[in-house]
């Protein structure tokens, strides 16, 4: 079933130039996230002898999580534009939106794992267990 893709005009002229633009980017997208654990990997193995090893163990999950993250928005991109070039049908819009779906909850998720809070529970300043302690009295 068709919703509405017209092969003639104005999608005939761009597509030729979205479709290489949008396998860019996919390859873009994994490059991101490859470059990421190679970047997040070298200051893991700096970390291990700087620091406690818990603590290095959490920066190289928070850093991971963030090359994998950037890398997602970049290839969630990709195949929007992707989508955008290919007949439109029922099958195509819905398979976007799955995969928009899976890619936007991996990244939430990434995002609570890295930041180790719900976003809806963000504040302003810092957690109490961040601030100094001179910060956590009343000046009068």
């Amino acid at each position: 079933m068709d919703v509405g893709h017209d092969t003639s005009g104005l999608s005939s002229l761009i597509a030729p130039v979205l479709k290489p633009l949008a396998i860019g980017l996919e390859f873009f997208g994994v490059g991101v996230i490859l470059v990421g654990v190679v970047i997040a990997t070298v200051a893991y193995a700096r970390d291990i002898f700087a620091i406690d090893h818990r603590d290095a163990y959490e920066r190289y999950r928070a850093n991971l999580g963030r090359g994998i993250l950037l890398g997602l928005e970049i290839l969630i991109g990709a195949d929007i534009i992707a989508t955008i070039i290919s007949p439109l049908t029922w099958e195509s819009v819905g398979l976007l939106g799955m995969i928009v779906l899976i890619r936007t909850f991996l990244s939430f998720s990434l995002e609570a794992e890295i930041d180790g809070q719900w976003p809806w529970t963000k504040k302003s300043h810092p957690p109490v267990h961040a601030r100094s302690p001179s910060s956590s009295r009343l000046d009068a």
